[in-house]
Formats: C-alpha cells, structure tokens, sequence
C-alpha cells in the first residue's frame, strides 16, 4: 500500500469512528469488572478489521455480574459473545442452545485469552494486619464481596477461601465449610458485581478489606492513587480464567459470525494480549508476560480444575440451589 493511501485509509476510519454508521453492529455482554479491558480493546479490534476487510463494525457492551449477565442473555438479550469470569456461566448458556458444547475448544487456552488472581485489597498501613485468608476470617473483620451466587468474582473468592482451608493441615469440606462460614459471617452486605464492591470499598469508605481481582486493584490505584489503599497476596489464591464464546444462536440469526469470531481470536494477537497487560491481566503470551513481569508478582496459586474437578463442579456443590453457600448462609 502506497504512503498515500495509507493515509486516506486512516482518514476514512477516523471518519467511520466518528460517525453512527457501521457496517455491523456486535454486542459484548461481559462481567462486571471487564469495562476498561474492553473499552481499551474495541477500538484495536475495529482499527485492525477495518484495515483487513474494509469492515466499519460498531461494538456495543453490556457489563454485571456474571450470573446475570448470561441470564439475560439466555433471556433474550441477543449478544454475539460473551466474555466471562468463570466456565459454568458459559456452560449456562450451553444447556440453553445458545453456545456450542465445545466452545472451549475454538480457542486457544480453553478458550480463556488472560488469566488474573484474587488478593486482598486493605487499609492504608493495614490496620488490621491482614496477611492470610485466616485474618479475613477474624472477629471483628469487615470483609466486602460480590454476592456469591450471582459473580464470578464472588464465586472465586468463596471457592478460594475454601481451597485454602482444605489444604491446611486436617483440612476436610467440612472444615472448609466451617472456615467459609466464618468468613461470611465478616460480610455485613454483598455487593452486586466486582465494580460495585470497589465502589463500596473505596468511596463508601466500607470495609476493611476487599476481596477482588489483581487486575482490579490496579484500575482502583489508577483512579484513587496508590498511597490510599495496600495490596496483599494470600498464601495461596486461584488462577482465574476468563472464557469467551460466541453465542451460536444470534451469529446466525445476525449474520455476524466471522465478525464476531474474529472479535474474540484478536484478543489472542499482539495487541490484544498487550491490552490486556496493560489492563492487568496476566496475557497467555509468555514474551509479554516476561515484559510485564514487574506487574505480576510470583504467586501459589491453583486451578477450579485441580481442586474441584472444574468449574461446572464446583458450580454444582457449591452455588446451586441447596448447595453449599445456601447451607452455609442460612446458618449466617
């Protein structure tokens, strides 16, 4: 391509971006704390489309908790795909005909582009001198979460917390299931998603600590300074995974499924995975994870996979109806 019309292409896709008009519309409904990955990434994505197909595509977002994000969508919400905190909310979506049975398969990583962790997230100076999942679960410990049932981010800090248990010395479900309850019991309130519990945390003044992803702690010290809050890295904290589908059924009836395919492979391009980096979030490429090494702490962390035989599992003993939250939180 010639330098001029290197130009012109940029000048018509600065026009397109500044315009309602697109060739294709997609909407992303991810989970809650996902807004500056994304809102980072879509305009990556639509520079690198227009450029290889000539494409101008609008992307819409949807942003919640998890749970209720694929419920909407199971609902009627006609989103092209979906990008999530846990493999059970996709799995959801599965059973409903929405998404493929072997949607994990269509992309690398089980089709999981970045991987996080869960920390804490305390007071100035610690006041409370919160090291371990132990601390959390202290008298006298105010401790903010997303509701359990409803996010990921909830779901990952309980499965967490009861892995660890299960690994102290003597450690048994029934253990772990007295140690959770503890730990609830320090939640006066949960919140409704992952931005929310910040919100309470941070601005409310609520709390004395909260439990979240590691990528989340970096966008609160970007909007509220770092001197304002400390960060502590448990003992031992999950790997979380955060998978992405298309959603079968829309793609079809919209005809956006090579749009739509292509929104979620880039995620997995240099760019995507820089962005994601930059975001926080750990990137699958292992030279970009050596150049963010800085950013990400070497950590013991472990997998719903390893521990709970997967996220469907997990799902199934835990957060279902009469699972193990509603034992325990009615003991709450």
């Amino acid at each position: 391509m010639t330098p001029f019309l290197k130009r012109a292409t940029a000048v018509c896709f600065s026009l397109f971006l500044g315009t309602a008009w697109a060739d294709v519309t997609l909407l992303n409904t991810s989970y809650d704390v996902a807004r500056d990955v994304y809102k980072d990434y879509n305009p990556l994505f639509q520079k690198y489309w227009f450029t290889k197909t000539g494409e101008q595509v609008d992307v819409k977002q949807s942003h919640g908790g998890s749970t209720k994000q694929v419920r909407a969508v199971a609902d009627g919400l006609e989103a092209d795909v979906v990008t999530m905190n846990q493999a059970n909310d996709i799995e959801f979506l599965v059973d409903k005909g929405l998404v493929a049975r072997d949607w994990a398969k269509k992309f690398p990583n089980n089709a999981s582009p970045y991987t996080s962790t869960m920390v804490f997230i305390v007071r100035k100076g610690n006041p409370k001198a919160i090291k371990d999942w132990s601390d959390v679960a202290a008298p006298g410990v105010q401790l903010i979460i997303p509701h359990p049932k409803n996010t990921g981010n909830g779901r990952n800090t309980y499965l967490t917390a009861w892995a660890w248990s299960l690994k102290q010395p003597g450690g048994s479900n029934k253990s772990a299931q007295d140690f959770v309850g503890k730990l609830l019991k320090n939640a006066p309130l949960f919140a409704a998603g992952g931005r929310d519990a910040t919100t309470t945390f941070m601005q409310r003044g609520l709390g004395d600590v909260l439990i979240t992803f590691e990528s989340e702690a970096e966008m609160i010290a970007k909007e509220f300074g770092k001197g304002n809050f400390e960060v502590v890295y448990p003992s031992l904290t999950m790997q979380t995974e955060f998978p992405v589908a298309l959603v079968e059924k829309v793609v079809d009836k919209k005809g956006t499924r090579k749009q739509a395919t292509g929104y979620l492979e880039y995620l997995w391009s240099k760019e995507g995975q820089e962005n994601a980096a930059q975001n926080y979030l750990r990137p699958r490429d292992p030279e970009l994870l050596k150049k963010y090494a800085s950013s990400f702490p070497p950590v013991k962390t472990f997998t719903v996979d390893e521990v709970f035989g997967g996220a469907t599992k997990a799902f199934s003993a835990h957060f279902k109806d009469g699972g193990s939250f509603d034992q325990i939180y009615v003991a709450k």
